[in-house]
């Protein structure tokens, strides 16, 4: 039970930066990283959709693998190695499409 209050402890400030990654992609991606600019960057909107992409997957799938490692649900854990690279790819393709 320790386990579990700590993990989900750890997480809310991972899922809040997940939720500011999605709603602010241009901050996120130039986090730290400005000073190197003169002039404001501009971002291809393939850049910005593969970010808001990879902070859903991420938000939909750290969860689900967290429960999966801490109630060890073998059929769950089976079901993320064989789908989740799957959703991964298919979401690059529509993204740069």
């Amino acid at each position: 039970m320790a386990e579990f209050i700590i993990t989900v402890i750890f997480m809310i400030p991972i899922y809040g930066l997940f939720i500011w990654t999605y709603f602010y992609p241009e901050e996120s991606i130039l986090f730290g990283r400005r000073w190197m600019y003169k002039e404001e960057p501009e971002l291809s909107k393939e850049v910005i959709r593969y970010t808001k992409f990879v902070s859903i997957v991420a938000m939909v799938g750290l969860p689900i693998v967290l429960i999966s490692i801490i109630f060890d649900i073998y059929l769950l854990r089976f079901v993320l190695v064989l789908g989740f690279p799957f959703i991964f790819i298919f979401g690059l393709f529509k993204i740069f499409k």
